[in-house]
C-alpha cells in the first residue's frame, strides 16, 4: 500500500512539473511573438530590439531544455 501511494505522489509531482514546463512554453512563445511584432511595428529593427529577440530567443531554447523527464 506504501508503494503505491509513493507512486501516486511521483506520478503527481510529474504532472505538476509538465504542467509548469508547457505554460512556460506558451508563456515563451507569446513573449517572442508580441517581442517579434513590437519590434517590426515601426519598419526597422534597432540594436535594442534586436537584443531583445535574442535575448529571449536564448531564455526560450534554455527553457526547452529543462523540459521534464518522463520515467516510465
Amino acid at each position: 500500500m506504501e508503494e503505491q501511494k509513493t507512486s501516486d505522489s511521483k506520478d503527481a509531482l510529474g504532472y505538476f512539473k509538465n504542467g509548469i514546463w508547457l505554460f512556460g512554453l506558451s508563456s515563451w512563445v507569446f513573449g517572442i511573438t508580441d517581442r517579434s511584432i513590437a519590434s517590426f511595428a515601426d519598419g526597422y529593427l534597432s540594436a535594442l530590439d534586436l537584443t531583445q529577440l535574442f535575448t529571449a530567443a536564448t531564455f526560450f531554447v534554455a527553457w526547452l531544455f529543462l523540459k521534464p523527464v518522463s520515467k516510465a
